[in-house]
């Protein structure tokens, strides 16, 4: 029996995975700062606006207007009502849907959970991001504590049936990387004088994928994944 995907919506990236990502599971896209993180999320939750589904997105890092603005010239409209974007950065003004975003949802990844499950109870999202996990876990003062945290997270995100795409700016990712169920890499490097991006799949749980180094392109449309250009990195 066929598995159930949904499209990430790059379709080179599609046809890594074999036909998608499998819905109601947790993903993570790591990568260095620049490398286009942001830019794969937008992808993957406007491609369930696109379904006519609706997507909840929090911004740790990038403040809400930026993004509106920045991915406005890729093609993509934040502002649709399916599109529910969630300012968390330091810098947030306070008054979008519920009070004090920051520390509900960027104290620390307990509350945003919490804060999640609420959003939940109002509205039925099919597509959950997170952009960048990476604040919550600068937040953590002791590692065993934010392991049990990521933890609950994940079971909680289970429960509502929802799939999730978490972004790291971190190399070494750990207790999420060990936990989820796929990894996509993003990474750049020089090769000749020439900026050269590079993208792999380091895991997919129940299904099979290519595991090749593929090169991508960030376009004035967005990600271009070249799924038929094998590279090397040095």
């Amino acid at each position: 029996m066929a598995v159930e995907r949904i499209s990430t919506g790059i379709p080179g990236l599609d046809a890594m995975l074999h036909g998608g990502l499998i819905p109601g599971r947790v993903y993570l896209v790591k990568g260095a700062p620049g490398t286009g993180k942001t830019t794969l999320a937008v992808h993957f939750a406007m491609a369930g606006v696109g379904r006519g589904e609706n997507i909840l997105y929090v911004t740790l890092e990038e403040p809400a207007e930026n993004l509106k603005v920045d991915m406005g010239k890729l093609g993509f409209n934040l502002n649709d009502p399916r599109f529910s974007l969630i300012d968390a950065t330091p810098t947030a003004e306070r008054y979008v849907l519920i009070r004090d975003f920051f520390e509900e949802f960027a104290g620390n990844i307990e509350r945003m959970t919490e804060s999640i499950k609420r959003q939940f109870q109002e509205k039925r999202y099919t597509r959950v991001v997170i952009d960048p996990i990476t604040m919550l876990k600068l937040t953590a003062t002791e590692e065993i504590d934010y392991r049990r945290a990521f933890l609950g997270f994940m079971k909680s995100m289970m429960r509502l049936k929802t799939t999730v795409l978490l972004t790291s700016e971190l190399e070494k990712t750990d207790i999420e990387e060990y936990l989820v169920s796929g990894v996509i890499e993003l990474k750049t490097f020089n090769a000749g004088g020439r900026l050269t991006r590079a993208l792999r799949i380091t895991k997919l749980r129940g299904s099979g994928f290519d595991n090749a180094i593929r090169s991508y392109e960030i376009t004035d449309r967005g990600i271009v994944v070249h799924n038929d250009r094998m590279i090397s990195l040095p």
